[in-house]
């Protein structure tokens, strides 16, 4: 029975390394996904339902298009969330096509299924900002993005050594902002 922080972390392994086959460790079989995407800048489908379309969803097409995937939550699930784990995530990745690094942050939402062994039963990804940033932004933000601790950092050490070059302003100020969200009971 995997801990939230197991789950979490397996996802976010999965998805960065574009490792499909890890889901299995994290997701209920019959697992739902919401996404609610609030910029133009990327795009996504707004849910599926069954571990094989969220792998597809969040896994394989997603890394069809992008590489260098980094991923941080800023926070950790402690013994309240057991059932709910809520928390802000900033991710950066470059585009395969064109090189162009995009840098964004949102919210999470974790459902885990007391039924199935705490498995993710429920996913709600709620992106709230994604930078579009020219290729010559990849190293600076590359170099940031890997001296945090992965895959829980806090918003203190994430803005600590933000890369000071444009583009950064909106995620610097939603970082700032983060902090531990109470579960829903």
């Amino acid at each position: 029975m995997p801990t939230p922080s197991e789950a979490v972390a397996t996802y976010i392994l999965a998805k960065d390394n574009n490792r499909p086959f890890l889901m299995r460790q994290a997701f209920a079989e019959d697992a739902s996904l919401e996404m609610l995407v609030k910029t133009d800048t990327i795009s996504f489908p707004s849910s599926a339902k069954g571990l094989s379309e969220i792998e597809d969803v969040l896994i394989r097409r997603f890394g069809i298009d992008y590489e260098n995937v980094y991923t941080v939550c800023l926070s950790r699930p402690n013994e309240a969330n057991v059932r709910h784990f809520p928390c802000h995530w900033l991710v950066g990745m470059s585009a395969k096509a064109d090189g162009k690094v995009r840098v964004g942050c949102g919210r999470y939402d974790w459902f885990f299924s007391a039924a199935q062994k705490g498995l993710v039963e429920k996913l709600v990804i709620t992106i709230d900002v994604m930078e579009c940033l020219p290729e010559a932004t990849l190293a600076p933000t590359m170099n940031w993005l890997a001296k945090l601790p992965y895959p829980w950092s806090t918003p203190e050490e994430t803005v600590n050594d933000i890369p000071r070059i444009g583009g950064f302003e909106r995620i610097e100020a939603f970082v700032k902002h983060s902090r531990p969200i109470a579960p829903d009971r």
